[in-house]
């Protein structure tokens, strides 16, 4: 595999060093640079072209969600990894909405980070593994994406299949764990029928699996980021 290009972007130096530090020993990873701010990050990410992003959500200026959602209408492929303080549902959801491939606290140990490093450059989203067993995200991506599913679209520039009511039940079961023999017990309807709406929800929203089922619409922007442009911030 080719060398993994990373770029950290954060405001604390010491941070920025650490993270250098416990990367140095790393064969297939280099870090091409280092940005203390959204606006030098943008600049950086142009000349750089980084394969993976780690970056701190509370940057001054362009906060890290903002530049995320920069980052990833330039360069759809980048991989980002936001970086919290705080393993907070709310900033979780918020980095799903901006495209993140991962989310993570900043007391994850080296081993973890590098790992997650490689996992995001081969194109997992990582972010999928943990949304569902966070039952207060996974409700609030369901139910954003349950009312775009029921509204008209005023843009006709926007290509979209809104699913059907009957999808939308079967995302909500998968969301709750459930099996396809449970979802079909639950909906009264048989497991074939189950599996015929999984696969059209899929091929409707081009992914492979099931998870990612929820997560790529938000990904795709067919579901809007519920910024508050001119205050710069995440709304709720």
């Amino acid at each position: 595999m080719d060398t993994i290009k990373v770029l950290i972007i954060d405001d604390h130096p010491l941070f920025r060093q650490g993270i250098c530090w416990s990367l140095s020993a790393e064969a297939d990873i280099e870090v091409v640079g280092q940005a203390e701010n959204g606006t030098e990050a943008i600049k950086l990410t142009e000349t750089l072209s980084p394969n993976v992003v780690l970056l701190d959500i509370n940057l001054p200026g362009l906060n890290g969600l903002e530049v995320a959602r920069v980052l990833k209408r330039r360069s759809p492929r980048m991989g980002i990894i936001v970086l919290s303080i705080h393993d907070d549902d709310e900033q979780l959801f918020n980095a799903i909405k901006v495209g993140a491939a991962a989310y993570a606290s900043k007391e994850i140990d080296p081993h973890g980070l590098v790992q997650m490093i490689r996992d995001v450059a081969s194109g997992r989203y990582l972010i999928n593994d943990n949304v569902l067993s966070k039952p207060h995200v996974a409700s609030r991506v369901l139910n954003q994406f349950r009312e775009l599913a029921n509204a008209t679209m005023s843009d006709d520039s926007v290509m979209f299949a809104p699913l059907t009511s009957r999808e939308i039940e079967i995302l909500d079961c998968i969301a709750r764990g459930l099996s396809n023999k449970e979802i079909a017990n639950q909906l009264s309807i048989s497991g074939q029928t189950v599996k015929n709406h999984i696969t059209s929800i899929l091929s409707k929203l081009q992914v492979n699996d099931r998870t990612m089922a929820v997560i790529h619409a938000i990904q795709q922007g067919w579901i809007k980021l519920g910024y508050d442009e001119n205050r710069g911030r995440a709304s709720s």
